[in-house]
């Protein structure tokens, strides 16, 4: 039998059969990459502060429960928290209406103010918390108004490193839910028991929210 010479369509098959395989190793050293990080976020406190969601002209922002602060507020089973989030009124000429604010992880929800206000103006933003500073495309910073939200006699599970189901109703962009996580404080230690999760547990963030 004679020898098959190496010709042009052989080298080129052992090129793509070279590529192929780098690509193979990239692939797997890419999940080994991403199953670490599923398995440290879900054992460990969150670093970062809220997530995001948008609808219709509403824009949430930097939604979290603030970790508590003083003695008035607590995140065991029957305290309560405070809510922190900016919502963009991103409508030129219509204004929204925050209706309400709710979770199963709470008896009650308290937004300051009266109930026929909770009024975001076109192109403004009203916040709660600690809010973002908001600006527009081109850099000018909207009107924020400061409301305080509360979440009374929370259910257990509002714990740092735990993502919490609230859902924002208003009266044109509808009801909005955000997974919604617990902030861990500026100068809280990791926390690791069973209330933390585990390795199989869902990773946090929710939403449209994410990041690698």
């Amino acid at each position: 039998m004679e020898d098959t010479p190496v010709t042009a369509l052989n080298a080129s098959t052992r090129r793509v059969a070279t590529a192929v395989a780098l690509a193979a190793a990239a692939a797997i050293s890419l999940s080994a990459c991403s199953a670490g990080q599923i398995t440290q976020t879900a054992t460990q406190v969150a670093a970062v502060n809220g997530n995001y969601a948008n609808q219709g002209d509403i824009s949430l922002r930097n939604v979290h429960i603030v970790y508590p602060n003083s003695a008035e507020y607590s995140l065991e089973p029957g305290g309560k928290a405070a809510l922190a989030f900016t919502a963009i009124n991103e409508n030129e000429s219509k204004a929204d209406r925050l209706a309400k604010i709710s979770t199963d992880k709470a008896k009650s929800v308290t937004i300051a103010g009266e109930v026929g206000g909770r009024i975001i103006e076109p192109q403004t933003a009203m916040g709660a918390g600690v809010p973002d500073v908001t600006v527009t495309d081109d850099g000018k910073k909207l009107e924020t108004d400061l409301v305080a939200v509360v979440l009374n006699d929370i259910e257990e599970g509002v714990y740092p490193g735990l993502t919490v189901p609230i859902t924002f109703t208003f009266e044109r962009a509808g009801d909005i839910t955000v997974q919604v996580p617990v902030d861990a404080g500026p100068t809280r230690e990791r926390h690791e028991s069973a209330k933390s999760g585990n390795a199989g547990a869902e990773p946090l963030g929710g939403g449209e929210a994410g990041g690698h």
